[in-house]
C-alpha cells in the first residue's frame, strides 16, 4: 500500500533498520512490488544540504527535496547520516538505497552508480582568512591547499597540483578542511559554493572569505542509486520531475533548473 502521507525517518549513523526490510532496508523495491520506502544515506555536516539540527535529527535542503518527492510519489525516506565516504560504499554494498548528500554527478562516478536528474546548480569556491593575498586559483598552485576527500574540490586541486601533491590535505568532511585555514595549517580550501558561503555566514568570528574562479564549472547534483537499479531510479527521477513542475523545487533550492 503506499502511504498517503509521508515523513521523513531520522536515524543516526550505524542505525542497522528492522529486522523485516531487505538488506538495503528498502520496502518493496525487490520482486516487482510497488517500493513504498527508502534508506538514504547522508553525511550531514554539509550545511545547508544537510546538517544536525539540535535534537539530533538530520535536516537540509536535499531532506526537504526527499520530502517532497516522496508526498508525490507516495515513499517514504529513512535518512541515515553515515558519512561521506561510507555513502558511496554502502549504495555499493546495498546496504543503503541511495544517496543523498549533495553529490555531484561527475563522468568518473557514473562508471559505477546511477544518478537522477539533476536538482541543484553549483560551482567550487576558495576559502581564506580575511587579507590573504590568494585572489585566484592559480594562486594555489604551491600552496597548502585543504579539501573534503573525493569530492569535486579535491579533484579540482588535484587538476592543479597532480594527483599526488603533498600540499593538498583532504579529510573526511568540509568543516574539518575550512578550520585547517582557521588554524593556519592550511593557506586555503575549496568546497561548493552554496557550502562555503553557508559556513561564513554562520562563523563570523573566524574571519574568512570566499574567492570566485572562473576556471570552476558549473556543477549538477543528484540522488545517486545503484548502477542498475532503474527501479529506484525511476521512481525517484518520477518524483523529481513532478517538483521541477510544480515549482516545489524552485521554491525549495531557490534557483530554477531544467
Amino acid at each position: 500500500m503506499i502511504f498517503a502521507a509521508v515523513s521523513i525517518i531520522l536515524a543516526a549513523c550505524g542505525t542497522s533498520g528492522s529486522e523485516s526490510e531487505t538488506s538495503s532496508g528498502s520496502t518493496g523495491s525487490e520482486g516487482g512490488d510497488e517500493i513504498t520506502k527508502l534508506v538514504v544515506g547522508t553525511e550531514a555536516t554539509y550545511a545547508p544540504f544537510e546538517y544536525m539540527d539540535d535534537k539530533g535529527n538530520v535536516v537540509g535542503l536535499d531532506v526537504d527535496i526527499l520530502n517532497a518527492i516522496g508526498n508525490e510519489i507516495g515513499v517514504e525516506f529513512e535518512v541515515r547520516n553515515v558519512g561521506w565516504e561510507p555513502v558511496f560504499q554502502q549504495v555499493t554494498n546495498g546496504e543503503i538505497d541511495m544517496g543523498a548528500s549533495a553529490i555531484t554527478i561527475t563522468d568518473e562516478r557514473k562508471e559505477t552508480y546511477d544518478f537522477t536528474d539533476p536538482y541543484y546548480e553549483a560551482t567550487q569556491l576558495i576559502i581564506v582568512k580575511e587579507g590573504s593575498d590568494i585572489k585566484s586559483l592559480a594562486d594555489l598552485a604551491d600552496k597548502k591547499v585543504a579539501v573534503q576527500i573525493n569530492t569535486t574540490g579535491h579533484m579540482a586541486a588535484q587538476d592543479l597540483q597532480g594527483q599526488t601533491s603533498t600540499n593538498i590535505m583532504a579529510y573526511e568532511n568540509l568543516p574539518i578542511a575550512i578550520q585547517e585555514v582557521v588554524n593556519g595549517t592550511a593557506e586555503a580550501a575549496i568546497g561548493d559554493n552554496a557550502v562555503v558561503l553557508q559556513y561564513i555566514k554562520n562563523n563570523p568570528e573566524q574571519k574568512l572569505v570566499s574567492i570566485e574562479d572562473d576556471s570552476f564549472e558549473s556543477e549538477y547534483y543528484g540522488f545517486m542509486v545503484k548502477k542498475g537499479n532503474t527501479e529506484v531510479l525511476d521512481k525517484l527521477n518520477e518524483g523529481l520531475q513532478k517538483i521541477k513542475d510544480n515549482g516545489k523545487l524552485a521554491e525549495i533550492t531557490g534557483q530554477e533548473i531544467e
